[in-house]
């Protein structure tokens, strides 16, 4: 009922912003919604209807009822018009244009036909020239099993979101950015249904940046090289902030800062509203472990967590994302179907319920460097319970997303590809 509430209260409030009224109502009564708000939520986000569930109710109601008969009869308003032929009127003469009017499907005016160089001020460049990827770049991109994959995905027409994921870290730290950017660029180039770039995981978490500075240049270095040979494409990058598991404990929280210092939630939301990220994946493999000292569990942190990134207005920047290993085991997942379905709760529903998260990734395959495979589904995708209720969450398939490694495929690419397809709605494609 809750949720039916929450979608009606939804559809009243975007009534309410294009301009339509309904019947007036009191503006009296409590309209705090605090106990509407996750345990562990800071004492200074405070929680107010705009409209109390009930009156947006009531307004989805009159809109809705007798099949929408009111909202058909609603009518825009009419539009200003001024005769500039009239007696009175003024109207400008000095606009560009040939002061016609113009059907939509009608030739633009002279001169004005797309496909153009841009005139810039000062002789500089002020646009992006998609010729600075050569033709053998593009083919050497076409021959890496991430460039295999995407025609893969095209032949078997699989309609899965693509991602390239990639690590720009150790190229950065090398002075090769530009080189390792373009071969990126390249990639992306040959399939123009890409959506996007994630360009380092474990962000600030391992050890590849010693200092706050050195992590910050490479964030927004590699977002403009990026920005810059693929314009419109989304940038993506992940990592683990500890920190906000704590929620209100003060000691927790001490004791993360002092342990990661480059994890700094203040850093990390400068990204986002500086405009380097498009999307932010948070991993979650440490909350079993990470706060046993303070008797935080990880039922306890993963909602510490989303309180927090949801306080923070992260969702208002960028699109976040919940990324999660532990349905996979070594061989093949062997959970029964109530364990599967309870980590379907905590670890799926759980982070998209809280209004943070958007979308939830899940590590399906991966080898280690014994050369030991881990595995959400059974050996070349023989049947087992994991994979088979993970099949049934299709409701929330274009919010589920997978990483796969077309070097290392559990049959081919192919195959893979359909069988992952069948859970996700959107895979990240790796590149080493």
């Amino acid at each position: 009922m809750r949720r039916r509430l929450r979608q009606v209260f939804i559809i009243g409030l975007t009534l309410s912003l294009l301009g339509i009224g309904a019947p007036a109502y009191s503006e009296d009564g409590d309209r705090k919604c605090n106990e509407e708000l996750p345990a562990g939520t800071p004492s200074y986000v405070v929680c107010t209807w705009m409209n109390t569930p009930e009156e947006a109710l009531e307004t989805a109601m009159f809109w809705l009822g007798d099949d929408g008969q009111n909202l058909q009869d609603a009518a825009p308003i009419p539009p200003i018009m001024i005769d500039c032929s009239e007696e009175g009127n003024s109207c400008p003469t000095d606009s560009e244009g040939d002061g016609q009017l113009h059907d939509v499907d009608s030739p633009d005016v002279p001169g004005a036909e797309d496909g153009g160089t841009p005139e810039c001020q000062t002789g500089e460049q002020c646009y992006v020239d998609p010729n600075t990827i050569t033709e053998a770049e593009k083919t050497a991109a076409q021959a890496t099993p991430a460039g295999q994959a995407t025609q893969a995905m095209a032949q078997t027409q699989t309609t899965m979101r693509v991602w390239i994921d990639t690590e720009l870290a150790d190229d950065y730290k090398a002075g090769k950015l530009t080189e390792a950017a373009k071969k990126i660029a390249a990639l992306v180039a040959t399939q123009p249904g890409v959506v996007g770039v994630r360009f380092t995981s474990q962000l600030g978490y391992n050890q590849t940046f010693a200092t706050a500075d050195e992590l910050d240049k490479f964030v927004s270095e590699t977002a403009t090289a990026l920005r810059t040979l693929l314009p419109g494409k989304k940038l993506a990058a992940h990592t683990v902030v500890p920190v906000l598991g704590c929620g209100t404990d003060q000691t927790c929280t001490a004791e993360l800062t002092k342990k990661y210092p480059l994890l700094d939630p203040e850093r990390i939301g400068a990204w986002l509203s500086k405009g380097y990220l498009d999307q932010l994946a948070l991993d979650s493999g440490h909350f079993a472990t990470e706060y046993a000292t303070w008797k935080i569990d990880a039922t306890a942190a993963q909602r510490n967590q989303w309180a927090q990134v949801e306080a923070r207005a992260w969702d208002a920047y960028a699109q976040i994302s919940a990324e999660d290993a532990s349905f996979a085991a070594a061989g093949s997942s062997a959970m029964t179907e109530e364990q599967v379905t309870q980590a379907i709760a905590a670890k799926i529903a759980a982070p998209l319920r809280a209004d943070a998260a958007e979308t939830v990734t899940l590590w399906t395959r991966w080898q280690n460097d014994q050369g030991q495979v881990s595995r959400v589904y059974g050996e070349k995708w023989a049947a087992n319970t994991t994979w088979d209720q993970l099949k049934k969450l299709g409701t929330i398939k274009p919010r589920l997303a997978t990483v796969y490694d077309p070097a290392h495929p559990e049959v081919d690419m192919a195959t893979d590809l359909k069988n992952l397809s069948e859970v996700f709605g959107q895979v990240y494609l790796h590149t080493s």
